[in-house]
């Protein structure tokens, strides 16, 4: 199926057909660890899970063309997407392209995880170096690349601050230097933003988030258009062997089939609750792409888009007055909401960045940031809006 059909169309139809043997619409989850040649090296194109499996493929197949990969089932066996084992093997496959030594620009305010990969595992143990800036400003870029930078790794939105970088400008800076580039696409989905074809290399997600949809799977994803790397990164997929297995790259593509419908949805909500936070009592300030009052709304305005509208995404931060005690009391007092770490399922999640999902990174980084005892970080599901709005209100009632 071509990328000329709409993105309702494709999350169904994207990289896939009916199963050839049996003509099943759904892709059969293949458990089969090996199989069986008719002749030393001749196969039907499987030979050991690790490296290929029918499942996986298809749901490699589907995000790949999603993300716009142009790749052919000749440049590529998944057209350029791979699925990994969490959305953290995903990122360390990425930095196994680079060589020791080797520079990484990043954005300054990362997924937790990420920046605890890169400080204090990376830097050890393939002694890659790290500058983190904040990239809303391409004169911080453009000022943090030196010779030896190899990668830029953007997160936009970013986790948990939501600051957006304009692709379009990294790209315009970065695209003669002989860097690669990564935009870690989580937050944003391919339902409303397209790294690869405003020109990045690597499309990165944690696909435990909106890609699966319902908080029961942990997978990784990347994807690039381009057949030289594809063939780099299959070599370290399968080398190091980070991949996902058959039956959570069945979930995963079963997720992906309502992505449309389910981002529609979370943006609308987180919409209307971003706007209605602005006019609560005891919130210092609110956090949201689509808000006029984003300090990078005209990018929002440029790159996260649905059916040319605007799209904030699903993920809402913002600041109670009060500090850890007012918060505390204001996550005790949700009950629609659950307070629990992670994103992008199709229930309504809570959470406190300085003591869950950022507490591994350092204080004085996190108090640079802006990640303070106020912040919360809300996920925005699919429940009705107004009973989010009730749940809210309540806990707000309860710590002011």
């Amino acid at each position: 199926m071509t990328n000329d059909k709409h993105f309702e169309s494709q999350v169904i139809h994207a990289g896939q057909s009916p199963e050839p043997v049996t003509g099943a619409v759904m892709p059969p989850i293949f458990l089969s660890s090996t199989y069986a040649q008719s002749s030393p090296g001749v196969h039907s194109g499987f030979e050991y899970t690790r490296s290929h499996n029918p499942t996986r493929y298809a749901l490699e197949r589907c995000i790949a063309r999603l993300e716009g990969s142009q790749l052919t089932e000749t440049d590529d066996a998944s057209f350029g997407g791979f699925a990994l084992s969490s959305g953290m093997a995903a990122v360390s496959t990425v930095l196994e392209l680079l060589d020791s030594g080797d520079h990484v620009v990043a954005m300054d305010d990362l997924y937790g995880g990420t920046h605890r990969l890169f400080n204090k595992v990376k830097m050890r143990s393939a002694g890659l170096q790290f500058t983190y800036a904040d990239l809303t400003k391409l004169d911080n870029l453009k000022a943090a690349v030196t010779e030896q930078t190899k990668l830029i790794w953007i997160e936009t939105p970013t986790n948990p601050m939501l600051k957006l970088v304009d692709l379009h400008g990294v790209v315009e800076f970065a695209k003669d230097k002989g860097i690669l580039l990564a935009c870690d696409n989580t937050f944003a989905t391919p339902a409303l933003q397209h790294p690869l074809d405003i020109g990045f290399d690597i499309v990165m997600h944690s696909a435990t988030k909106y890609l699966g949809g319902h908080s029961d799977v942990v997978a990784g994803i990347l994807v690039t258009g381009d057949k030289e790397l594809a063939e780099r990164i299959r070599f370290v997929h399968n080398s190091a062997g980070p991949v996902l297995g058959p039956f959570d790259s069945y979930m995963v593509l079963r997720g992906i089939k309502t992505l449309a419908l389910r981002m529609k949805q979370h943006c609308e909500s987180a919409h209307n609750i971003a706007t209605w936070l602005e006019g609560q009592k005891g919130v210092q300030k609110v956090i949201y792409p689509s808000l006029p009052s984003h300090p990078q709304h005209d990018i929002a305005q440029k790159q996260m888009l649905i059916d040319g509208t605007v799209a904030g995404g699903g993920m809402i931060t913002f600041i109670l007055e009060g500090g850890l005690e007012a918060s505390k009391t204001f996550l005790e007092n949700v009950s629609i909401f659950s307070l629990a770490e992670s994103l992008g399922g199709v229930e309504s999640l809570i959470e406190h960045p300085a003591i869950m999902t950022h507490a591994s990174v350092e204080p004085n980084v996190r108090q640079s940031l802006g990640i303070d005892d106020g912040l919360i970080r809300i996920s925005v599901g699919i429940e009705h809006c107004g009973d989010l709005i009730a749940d809210l209100e309540h806990a707000l009632s309860k710590c002011i």
